[in-house]
Order: structure tokens, then sequence, then C-alpha cells
């Protein structure tokens, strides 16, 4: 049971990949692919910049405690 415990959090090798690819673009197509693309890159962006802003609450909180 241990071992495959470390199989099920691995990251899929190279002929993974290709399967995972050849999946995508049968099921979205071709024209799909730079939109689906651009939307993910937009949620990113997006995540990262709310990241961002939590940290930077955070901080400002501690910063105002210290002043106190």
């Amino acid at each position: 049971m241990g071992t495959n415990t470390i199989f099920l959090i691995s990251m899929p090798g190279g002929s993974e990949w290709i399967l995972i690819v050849l999946a995508v673009l049968i099921l979205f197509g071709g024209r799909k692919i730079p939109e689906f693309m651009r939307g993910l890159g937009r949620g990113i962006r997006e995540f990262n910049d709310a990241k961002s802003n939590v940290k930077r609450e955070i901080e400002e909180g501690m910063h105002e405690k210290e002043t106190k």
C-alpha cells in the first residue's frame, strides 16, 4: 500500500504527456486550444495577483502591529 501512494502523487512521464496532449487535441480541436490557453493564463495571473494581495495585506497587518 505504501508504494501505491507514491505512484498516485508522481508527475506523468513523457509518454503520459503525449497521451494527455493527444486527448486534449481530440476533445477541444486545434481552434479552441489558444482560447483555452488564454483563459488558463488569465486564471493563473488572477490567482497570482490575489496571492500577492493577501501576502501584502498580511505584511501590512504585521507592520501595523509593530508600530503600535
